[in-house]
């Protein structure tokens, strides 16, 4: 919202900005430059050391609640679970929780495939959820510490 000066064709003369429009002008650069420095923040993402997922198990009915750390897989019924990143946001910013996983399936044959590697995101579960014929798996949460000791 820059005003800029113009010159009329009938007179020759600079419009100049009116008093109440140098007021708005200073009032939005003190704004900027209350603003500028915490944009940076806004975007800062936290990574995490363990990503939070749900499964259920369809034939059961029951949903469970597991914590898998980093780089490390977890086996849910016929699935493994490998988070590759965890990220979330801090408490002062709106939550955004995103996790990197890749999901393998053991056939009956004993052979491993990939069935899923993708974003998951928290906040809309069945967007890129793993949807299997007998297990369903999103995430939950990421946070830094879990009840469930490291793997060594």
């Amino acid at each position: 919202m820059m005003q800029t000066r113009q010159k009329t064709r009938a007179t020759g003369h600079e419009d100049k900005p009116s008093g109440g429009s140098r007021l708005l002008r200073a009032a939005l650069l003190a704004a900027v430059a209350v603003v500028l420095p915490f944009q940076g923040l806004a975007n800062e993402k936290i990574a995490n050391r363990v990503a939070v997922f749900s499964g259920i198990d369809k034939i059961t009915g029951r949903i469970h609640t597991f914590d898998v750390y980093i780089d490390e897989t977890v086996q849910f019924g016929a699935l493994q679970v490998t988070p590759r990143v965890c990220y979330s946001r801090p408490n002062t910013e709106a939550p955004k929780t995103t996790t990197f996983v890749e999901v393998d399936e053991i056939t009956l044959d004993s052979n491993i495939r990939r069935i899923f590697t993708g974003w998951m995101f928290a906040d809309s579960p069945g967007l890129n959820a793993v949807e299997h014929p007998v297990y369903d798996i999103w995430l939950k949460d990421c946070k830094m510490e879990s009840d469930v000791p490291p793997p060594s």
